[in-house]
């Protein structure tokens, strides 16, 4: 399999691939997530977007940022970031090199996103 087919590119695709690497089934997922075995079958096919609570409660239940989660489903929406944007258009960056600037944007965004919400505002500049 090419490594680009083994990632996930979309909300419901990484959904589906972070519950079968945790070996659950699809109607338990949606049982300790509150939901229908339906309906969760539809988010991750990418024919319902889930509500913030079930985006939520599948994140907790997969041992998953739910700020992960949230970047996929608003990529999904077609707002991806500039900064994501020139990566993958860059003709100079081999396919892993734009996997690992990716991960590493999304990784540095998410230390981010977890320290404003803890009320710890932004860290000062390093010289």
């Amino acid at each position: 399999m090419d490594e680009d087919e083994s990632r996930p590119s979309t909300l419901g695709e990484l959904i589906r691939r972070q519950r079968e690497l945790a070996e659950l089934p699809m109607r338990q997922l949606a049982a300790m997530v509150g939901i229908s075995n339906p309906y969760l079958s539809q988010i991750e096919r990418n024919l319902r977007a889930p509500s913030e609570r079930v985006l939520q409660a599948i994140a907790e239940q997969l041992h998953l940022s739910a700020d992960t989660l949230a970047t996929h489903a608003q990529a999904d929406d077609g707002a991806e970031s500039a900064v994501l944007r020139a990566i993958r258009e860059d003709p100079d960056l081999t396919n892993p090199q734009r996997r690992s600037l990716e991960e590493m944007y999304e990784a540095f965004r998410e230390v981010t996103v977890a320290r404003r919400r803890r009320g710890g505002g932004r860290e000062p500049d390093e010289e």
